[in-house]
C-alpha cells in the first residue's frame, strides 16, 4: 500500500443505512464503490468481537475487488442482558433485516431479566469497529463507542437499526429522533472515523 492518501475505496457493507453513514463521513473527493456495484454478498462473520468481524469484511471485499476496503462492524451492547445483542445485533433482525423484530427481542429479553426495567436506567452502548484493509493486509483497525440508555419504547423514524431505542448519555432524544447532523457529531461511527481520517 503506497504511503499516500486513499483516493478510492469500497465500503464493505450490504447495509444501506451503514453505507450512507460511512459515505457521508468520507471526504467528497474520494471515489466510493458499494458492494452492490460488484454484486457481492457478505462473508461469514465468525469473529469473536467487533474488530475481528470488521477485518473479516474489509479483507474479504478488498480481495474480491482489488480495491482498498473500509468496513464497519457495529452493534448495541446492553448491560442488563450480558452485553447482548453485541456482535449479533444485525443477526437479531433476521435474514430480512427486520429491526422491529430485533427491538421486540431486546424488550422481551429485558422483561425476562427484570420486569421493572422500564423504571430504571438501563445502561447500553453502541460500539463501532472500522477497519481498512488492502487485499489481505490490515492497514488499520479502530473502535469508537457512545454510551447511553435504552428507551422504554421505540421513538423516532430517523437513522436505522436500534436507533429508536437508544438515548445517548446527557441527551433526551433517541438516535431515531435526532437529525442526521446531530447524530453524526456524537455517534460511535464518527468517533471511530476520527481515529482513521488521516488516511483520507
Amino acid at each position: 500500500m503506497p504511503e499516500r492518501k486513499i483516493k478510492e475505496l469500497i465500503i464493505g457493507t450490504n447495509n444501506k443505512g451503514k453505507f450512507r453513514e460511512i459515505k457521508n463521513l468520507l471526504p467528497k473527493n474520494i471515489k466510493v464503490y458499494s458492494t452492490s456495484h460488484f454484486n457481492l454478498k457478505s462473508p461469514k462473520e465468525n469473529g469473536s468481537n467487533f474488530k475481528e468481524n470488521s477485518l473479516i469484511k474489509s479483507k474479504y471485499f478488498s480481495k474480491k475487488t482489488g480495491l482498498v476496503c473500509l468496513a464497519d462492524d457495529s452493534g448495541l451492547e446492553i448491560d442488563l442482558i450480558n452485553k447482548k445483542p453485541g456482535i449479533f445485533s444485525a443477526r437479531w433482525a433476521g435474514r430480512n433485516g427486520d429491526f422491529n423484530k430485533a427491538i421486540k427481542k431486546v424488550f422481551k429479553q429485558l422483561n425476562k431479566k427484570d420486569k421493572l426495567w422500564k423504571k430504571k436506567k438501563i445502561k447500553a452502548r453502541f460500539v463501532c469497529a472500522l477497519s481498512i484493509s488492502y487485499l489481505n493486509k490490515k492497514i488499520v483497525c479502530v473502535e469508537g463507542q457512545v454510551d447511553g440508555y435504552i428507551s422504554n419504547e421505540p421513538i423516532g423514524k430517523n437513522g436505522f437499526g436500534y436507533d429508536p431505542i437508544f438515548i445517548p448519555k446527557n441527551k433526551k432524544l433517541t438516535f431515531g429522533q435526532m437529525s442526521t447532523s446531530e447524530k453524526y457529531k456524537i455517534d460511535h461511527r464518527f468517533k471511530a472515523y476520527k481515529k482513521i481520517k488521516k488516511f483520507f
